[in-house]
């Protein structure tokens, strides 16, 4: 069973969940990002399904969502506030080694977090992660003037939602559970009012000339009909060297939801090669 902790960071409690007891000998913990901004860790839980392999899968809701501490300071909702976060949950759970996986937003704070060189870094796990955000914006919009004509700004929100970000039908029941926990108030400073707008502070994101810094093994995921589309990818794969990059073609945004046993297997065989106990694909 998961065990649920909260940890101090600065003034602030961190919301934690962590499948497994230890790592067994040559293994070691995935600590998984969420997206968002202002999302919950919620949606990733299957990803604890990986703990038997021998490891701790760790989780954190973000300051400002999920179960974590919600100040009310506009002033917090920075890249630098969430790599400090990352760091003290690492320091808080001990994690001197690591695996880190990001999704969406919580895949460019994997890349923020990376360019700091932080020792015991051992490998990326980046789902549907951006290079910048102008181009995501500018790559929604592309996909914006695919939806039927005749809808409102809210049908349009729900049909770019099941085209482009979770295609399941009915949804699954977590991003329910994840919405009702969402951190409007952190999304909107930080990107902007919806998915293809972005007004925030993250609005002029752009890390492309800096993939070159990034020298762990990476494993790249992303949907084939995903709102980071395979354009916005490219840039991601071409700048990590040595990077892996699988497609999942019956995805969008999520296809730890939507395909999720592929994913377990990917993931799982990656983290296998990264430790040395399974061999490199071939070619």
């Amino acid at each position: 069973m998961p065990q649920a902790r909260g940890l101090r960071f600065r003034d602030w409690k961190t919301h934690c969940v962590v499948f497994g007891d230890g790592e067994v000998p040559g293994r070691l913990p995935l600590l998984c990002l969420h997206g968002g901004p202002g999302g919950t860790h919620l949606p990733l839980e299957g990803l604890g399904q990986l703990s038997e392999q021998g490891r701790r899968v760790v989780y954190y809701d973000q300051l400002g969502s999920g179960d974590s501490d919600r100040p009310d300071d506009p002033s917090l909702w920075t890249v630098e506030t969430y790599v400090e976060q990352l760091r003290s949950v690492r320091d808080g759970l001990g994690l001197d080694e690591v695996h880190l996986f990001g999704t969406s937003w919580g895949g460019m704070l994997a890349l923020e977090y990376a360019f700091t060189e932080p020792p015991g870094l051992k490998s990326l796990i980046l789902n549907s992660t951006p290079t910048s955000a102008p181009r995501w914006a500018e790559e929604g919009h592309r996909l914006l003037a695919t939806l039927p004509a005749g809808l409102d700004e809210k049908q349009a929100e729900e049909e770019f939602k099941r085209r482009y970000i979770c295609r399941l039908d009915p949804e699954p029941e977590v991003l329910a559970r994840a919405r009702a926990k969402f951190g409007t108030e952190v999304y909107e400073a930080m990107w902007g009012p919806n998915e293809f707008t972005a007004t925030g502070t993250l609005k002029d994101w752009d890390v492309i000339g800096r993939l070159g810094g990034i020298d762990v093994p990476t494993l790249i995921t992303s949907g084939r009909h995903d709102e980071c589309t395979p354009k916005l990818v490219e840039p991601l794969h071409e700048g990590i060297s040595g990077s892996e990059w699988v497609l999942f073609e019956e995805s969008a945004h999520m296809p730890y939801l939507e395909e999720p046993e592929r994913f377990l297997e990917v993931v799982g065989g990656f983290l296998d090669r990264v430790e040395g106990l399974r061999p490199p694909p071939p070619g």
